[in-house]
C-alpha cells in the first residue's frame, strides 16, 4: 500500500529584497510504500535536506504536494501540524537531540507524555522497544553516561515509540564511529523487517545506504536516479550503489 506520496514538488527561494531566486527542488515525484525502507542520497546542495524537511512538514513546497496515508499535508491547518507530525511522524536526527538532565528513559518516553498517554501503556510500549534496541540495562542512566551509539539507539527508541506511520532519518550515522554505525543500521533494519516500520533515510554514506531496500539518488534538486536492492546482499548493493555514486558526479544517468 503506497504510504507516502510526493507529487511534482518544487521549492524556491527567494532573496529578502527579491532580486535573486534559489531552485532547491525542481519537480520531485516519487512514492514510498508501507514497509519500505529507502534512502536518500546526493552532495550537498542537491536538495534533499530541503526535501526531508518538506516531507516532516517543518516546511512548504513552493508547488506540488505532500500526501501521507491520503492526507495531503496542505490540508492540514497550521495548528495542527504539531499534532500531525506527533502522531504520525518519527525523527531521527544526527546529534542526537536528547536532555541531559532527563534520563534515557524519561526521553524515550517524553513524546508520549507530550500527548498524554496513560503511564500504563507508557510502560507496556518501553519494554519491546528498549529491548529490540539492546538498551533495556541503560534506561536508568543520563545521556552523559553513555556511548554515542548507546545515545542514537535511545533516539531511535523516542522516535519509534509514539508507533509513527513513517521514521524519518537524516544522516543518523553521522556522528557514530563505524561499529555503532553498524550496530545503528542493523536495528533500522530489525525495526523494517521484524516490526513493519517504514523509514526514509536521508544519507551520504553509501554503507548506510546498503541496508535499504532502494535508494534514490537526488542531484541539482530532482530525482537523477534510483536502485532497487532486490535479493542482494549488503556488499552486492553496496557496490552498485558506489558505482552509481560515480555516475553521478559524472554527470550521466543511470536506473537498475
Amino acid at each position: 500500500m503506497e504510504l507516502l506520496k510526493i507529487q511534482n514538488v518544487k521549492k524556491v527561494y527567494t532573496t529578502k529584497l527579491g532580486f535573486n531566486q534559489c531552485v532547491a527542488l525542481k519537480n520531485v515525484s516519487f512514492s514510498v510504500s508501507e514497509g519500505e525502507f529507502v534512502a536518500i542520497m546526493g552532495a550537498s546542495g542537491s536538495g534533499k535536506t530541503t526535501l526531508l524537511n518538506i516531507i516532516a512538514s517543518l516546511d512548504k513546497p513552493t508547488s506540488g504536494q505532500v500526501l501521507l496515508a491520503g492526507t495531503p499535508f496542505s490540508s492540514i491547518r497550521d495548528r495542527d501540524l504539531s499534532k500531525f507530525r506527533r502522531d504520525n511522524l518519527g525523527f531521527v536526527f544526527q546529534e542526537f537531540n536528547l536532555l541531559d538532565t532527563f534520563s534515557l528513559k524519561d526521553n524515550i518516553l517524553l513524546p508520549l507524555v507530550l500527548s498524554q498517554t496513560p503511564v500504563k501503556e507508557m510502560e507496556a510500549r518501553l519494554e519491546p522497544v528498549a529491548s529490540m534496541l539492546g538498551i533495556r540495562h541503560l534506561l536508568s542512566k543520563f545521556p552523559y553516561e553513555v556511548s554515542g551509539g548507546e545515545k542514537q539507539r535511545a533516539a531511535v527508541a523516542r522516535a519509534v515509540i509514539t508507533e509513527p506511520r513513517l521514521l524519518l532519518a537524516d544522516e543518523p550515522t553521522g556522528a557514530l564511529d563505524s561499529k555503532s554505525s553498524v550496530e545503528l543500521l542493523e536495528n533500522f533494519s530489525r525495526l523494517n523487517r521484524e516490526a513493519g516500520r517504514t523509514i526514509l533515510m536521508v544519507t551520504h554514506s553509501a554503507m548506510a545506504a546498503s541496508y535499504a531496500g532502494r535508494v534514490l539518488f537526488i542531484k541539482d534538486g530532482d530525482i537523477f536516479a534510483q536502485l532497487y536492492r532486490g535479493e542482494e546482499d549488503n556488499r552486492g548493493f553496496f557496490d552498485r550503489i558506489v558505482g552509481n555514486l560515480s555516475v553521478l558526479e559524472d554527470g550521466g544517468s543511470s536506473n537498475g
